[in-house]
């Protein structure tokens, strides 16, 4: 049967002791070495696996051995970007899912159970939001929300509280969320810490080196980069990724082996696309500041945004992610978006493609107007997700779209 790469092979050229795009290329794959040995690794695309024997069936379902049997359970071409993912994260252990909601919601299933409570930053994706505001009060889970600054969380806690989940930055306005003191609460009251890390990926930020437990990535996103494919990604230590795997074995969130290959392709190059893609968004950011029908601008980059100086503190650099408000509310925003040309208006992010959408259509229908105050959206707010294109073409589309 089938085994996955081991630790050794996949650590000689991309493990803890290598850079973060040696990890990007490397981490997960066996050494490569010999006459015809593909460069690339191959895509698994089985169902299910055989046994050698009923004595190895009887071995496996006693926990005895870790042979591939079903896809769902796991395949070796998830093995290699799990692996992969873990090492850029400096995690033990990764679980790939079909989704970010997935991952996020699986996660959360392991985490807790109906009397429970949670603590969670009110600015999350609308998608995180809406499954806790939705789901979890009539599966008996109460969640609480606080701030991006986390003041009163001390009023929140109960004996109850099991988790903390916070998003940073956020979506889409940007905030930040201080990593220190989250940790700190958490580990205070006992409580397993959560952090979506979407927007910085493992190239600007890794909260597991700074104590965090569990990390959480639309993978959709900057991960695998190409706007291809829909996935997702829990990483933490090897105790929590096993309940991890068996939440996605009952539930059904698996990765399908194809999206898995193409996620760890993008992968290979995030370190390049997410410089570029900081480079851009602050020459994005610093045109919009200036332009007169803009009113304000969402980047942390910024000495103008209220967490720039965190920023500077917890990340390595900016994101490619900003938005911005325009004058004249929804109708000037519509007309804008309307108008782009280069940039294209799509929902998603991260990819090689600039895009530009309203996140009170997209990230964050179906909320009131109260809550997507809370949540920093104002009527003319524009999300932007900035790409690898040329800057002096992206803020030539963005001036004529706003003339």
């Amino acid at each position: 049967m089938k085994n996955k790469p081991s630790q050794k092979q996949a650590h000689k050229q991309g493990g803890q002791k290598s850079g973060p795009q040696t990890k990007a290329v490397h981490a997960g794959e066996p050494l490569r070495h010999g006459v015809g040995t593909s460069v690339g690794p191959s895509i698994c695309r089985s169902s299910t696996f055989t046994f050698s024997s009923t004595a190895e069936m009887k071995r496996w379902a006693e926990g005895k051995s870790k042979a591939y049997i079903y896809t769902r359970y796991g395949n070796p071409t998830l093995a290699v970007v799990e692996e992969k993912i873990a090492a850029l994260e400096g995690a033990e252990a990764a679980v790939v899912t079909a989704s970010g909601m997935a991952a996020i919601s699986h996660i959360l299933f392991c985490a807790l159970k109906a009397g429970d409570e949670l603590i969670s930053t009110a600015q999350v994706y609308g998608g995180t939001y809406r499954l806790l505001r939705d789901v979890f009060p009539g599966l008996g889970i109460k969640v609480h929300h606080v701030e991006t600054d986390l003041a009163g969380m001390e009023e929140l806690v109960t004996p109850r509280t099991k988790a903390l989940y916070v998003e940073t930055p956020t979506n889409p306005t940007l905030r930040l969320v201080d990593l220190h003191k989250a940790i700190a609460f958490a580990k205070k009251h006992k409580l397993v810490s959560i952090i979506d890390n979407t927007f910085a990926t493992p190239v600007l930020q890794n909260p597991i080196a700074m104590g965090f437990d569990i990390v959480v990535h639309s993978a959709t996103k900057a991960l695998a980069g190409h706007s291809d494919i829909i996935a997702g990604v829990a990483v933490g230590n090897k105790e929590w990724m096993e309940r991890m795997r068996h939440m996605v074995i009952y539930l059904g969130g698996s990765m399908d082996p194809d999206a898995a290959f193409l996620l760890n392709r993008g992968i290979k190059t995030l370190g390049l696309r997410v410089a570029r893609q900081c480079e851009n968004a602050l020459a994005v950011a610093k045109f919009l500041e200036k332009h007169p029908k803009v009113e304000r601008v969402h980047y942390p980059g910024l000495p103008s945004h209220p967490d720039h100086a965190l920023a500077k503190e917890q990340m390595r650099g900016f994101g490619s992610m900003l938005a911005f408000d325009v004058k004249g509310g929804l109708p000037a925003a519509r007309r804008f978006c309307d108008r782009v040309q280069l940039f294209l208006v799509a929902a998603s992010l991260g990819g090689v493609e600039s895009l530009v959408v309203l996140p009170a259509y997209t990230s964050h229908y179906n909320m009131s107007e109260k809550e997507l105050l809370r949540a920093g959206v104002a009527p003319g707010t524009v999300r932007v997700s900035i790409g690898v294109e040329d800057s002096a073409d992206l803020i030539a589309d963005l001036d004529q779209a706003l003339a």
